[in-house]
């Protein structure tokens, strides 16, 4: 399960967001450390693709996948030096895969702080590459040291060529996710050497990055227009302009109401279809079905898995002793109606250990142990 943390200011509507896409549980207040321990939420990951299966399997249990949220205290300037949560805060990040950046742009005389999505930004940013860079500084030297008594040892000599670029990106004021853009061979590998280098030092501005900027209901129209200026700041990265208010409300009404109240304010299928789907692309995350009469069900796989590695997924005994996997669209097997009527079309791929396994593959797996 992945998890993405939410990271803003005080009174930026992370807690709100995390309402909207959770179905509530956090306080949303106006005013600062409202939020002093970090909410956790999973949500169900909506796929109209299992929806479609599960009918047509007349399945007795759908299983969908699920993302976990985590709504973390407010960053204020100073938190790498202990100011506000401090510590506190910056600790409650080290573990996601991911960072959502929350920014305010909208302006109301009873919510304090900025209305400034660019100065959220500066702010955010700087904490945490301040952050890294205290990490680092206090890690290199002993890297240094081993790395002369080892000089045979190829990986810890990586390692601190890598600590070695940080330092120098972190002093001048570059978070590691602007000096390093963020790209993965078609297997699914992370292509930087530094980044595969540094992963067990869980630093925070290596984390990919995505924003959510947080309009009032009047900025709406404009919205496309607001968010242009983060995304030309953060190039690469998706910024979801939202009214994290109204979804947060929204969230809080029976599935029928949502859609028409969603529906009636032209905020198409919501926040937490538009959030998941940007999430997953920025972890290059991809989903593959299996379906049946017991159960029909969603599992996400890496960008480039083979069927294999995504068999395992399913049970480790099924990657260990992998034989083939009969392969479908999820599309053409919902066409036909039914498993044994793709195997009577012909429809049905027999794939084997080198498939690359693609998103809305409806596959079983053969094995043997």
């Amino acid at each position: 399960m992945e998890r993405f943390g939410f990271v803003g200011l005080p009174n930026a509507g992370k807690s709100s967001l995390f309402n909207a896409l959770a179905g509530g549980g956090a306080l949303a207040a106006p005013y600062a450390f409202a939020t002093t321990d970090p909410n956790v939420g999973v949500a169900r990951v909506p796929d109209a693709r299992l929806d479609a299966l599960a009918a047509m399997s007349e399945s007795r249990k759908v299983v969908p996948t699920i993302t976990e949220f985590i709504d973390i205290g407010g960053l204020v300037e100073g938190a790498s030096k202990g100011e506000g949560l401090g510590n506190r805060f910056l600790a409650g990040i080290r573990e996601v895969d991911a960072i959502v950046f929350v920014l305010r742009a909208f302006a109301d005389p009873d919510v304090p702080g900025p209305a400034d999505p660019l100065e959220h930004l500066r702010i955010v940013e700087t904490e945490l590459t301040l952050a890294d860079l205290d990490s680092v500084e206090s890690r290199i030297a002993r890297r240094r040291k081993a790395s002369r008594s080892q000089p045979s040892n190829a990986e810890l000599a990586a390692e601190t060529a890598a600590l070695e670029e940080a330092l120098a990106h972190l002093e001048a004021g570059t978070p590691l996710f602007r000096a390093w853009p963020r790209a993965v061979t078609p297997e699914g590998a992370e292509v930087h050497p530094h980044r595969t280098a540094l992963r067990g030092h869980f630093l925070l501005t290596d984390k990919p990055v995505m924003a959510v900027l947080n309009l009032g209901e009047d900025q709406m129209e404009a919205a496309e227009e607001l968010a242009a200026p983060i995304a030309a700041e953060l190039p690469g990265a998706t910024v979801l302009p939202v009214c994290v208010q109204l979804e947060a409300e929204a969230a809080q009404l029976d599935a029928a109401e949502r859609a028409e109240l969603l529906e009636g304010l032209g905020l198409g299928a919501g926040a937490l279809e538009r959030f998941v789907t940007a999430a997953h692309g920025l972890l290059g995350l991809r989903t593959f079905l299996t379906t049946g009469e017991k159960e029909s069900r969603a599992w996400t796989f890496r960008a480039g898995w083979r069927a294999p590695q995504c068999a395992g997924r399913v049970h480790t005994d099924f990657e260990r002793g992998f034989i083939r996997a009969e392969v479908i669209d999820w599309a053409a097997l919902v066409e036909l109606g039914s498993w044994p009527a793709a195997r009577e079309a012909g429809r049905l791929r027999v794939e084997g250990k080198d498939y690359p396994m693609r998103d809305g593959d409806v596959v079983e797996f053969r094995f043997n142990v």
